[in-house]
């Protein structure tokens, strides 16, 4: 059984909130057997970001680390190839794929070295279990990484999403209500975009992804609120695991 732990992005944090989501990206891959350094390929060049946590990685020792540029559907092959080989000068990466999570291409072969290369062991989780997460907090994050990938150049780390209605219907479909929290006003113009256009289109790819994972029709309602300091309160930490000292 191969266990992914997703972690958090790592990135330079300046806030209390950001700082604990650094710390528990790299908890989460201290525990890991291998590691995976996914590199979005499709600008060409990896950022300051990126090389910080190669640095980082090539001071671990015995940790395996493989490089995988994500993306290839949206780079010529020989800018792909070019970065590979100049991110590969950096640190001894045990392998190197390039996939497109979009296309699935490269994906099967990531997957088939996987499972050669990971130590065999009894099953952690039942086999038909996609995710160790509540089913509530896993909707929420959903709709939470669709707005991160739809504003992280505006709204960073700077919002909250919680799942407060969950009703299902005699036809086997549910009903969401999910509250996106941001601590001011103007971020919540941005989220809701001109004539809500933005919220409809993030309310759109979130309900297709649950869709896909409850197996089941999903009507999803999305409200934006404003919450001052909430990134200050310790119960959002606990709900995500998330360590407030770090």
């Amino acid at each position: 059984q191969i266990v992914f732990v997703d972690t958090p992005g790592i990135f330079t944090p300046k806030k209390r909130l950001e700082r604990a989501i650094v710390a528990a990206a790299w908890e989460g891959d201290a525990d890991a057997d291998l590691t995976l350094l996914l590199v979005d390929a499709s600008r060409g060049k990896a950022n300051a970001e990126t090389h910080a946590i190669i640095e980082k990685l090539a001071t671990q020792k015995g940790k395996r680390v493989v490089l995988v540029l994500n993306k290839i559907d949206q780079i010529a092959a020989e800018r792909l190839l070019a970065l590979s080989a100049k991110l590969n000068e950096t640190m001894g990466f045990v392998a190197t794929f390039m996939i497109s999570a979009k296309t699935g291409s490269g994906t099967k072969d990531l997957m088939g070295w996987l499972a050669n290369h990971l130590p065999k062991g009894p099953f952690l989780f039942p086999a038909d279990e996609i995710s160790d997460m509540p089913v509530r907090l896993l909707a929420a994050e959903i709709t939470r990484e669709k707005l991160f990938h739809k504003l992280h150049d505006e709204l960073p780390y700077a919002l909250s999403v919680e799942t407060e209605g969950w009703e299902d219907f005699k036809n086997g479909s549910v009903k969401l209500d999910q509250t996106i929290y941001v601590a001011r006003e103007s971020h919540k113009a941005i989220i809701l975009g001109k004539g809500g256009q933005q919220i409809k289109k993030i309310g759109e790819e979130a309900r297709k992804e649950l869709e896909d994972i409850l197996e089941t029709r999903v009507h999803l309602k999305l409200f934006v609120k404003v919450r001052e300091n909430w990134a200050d309160d310790p119960e959002r930490y606990r709900l995500w695991g998330l360590d407030p000292s770090a």
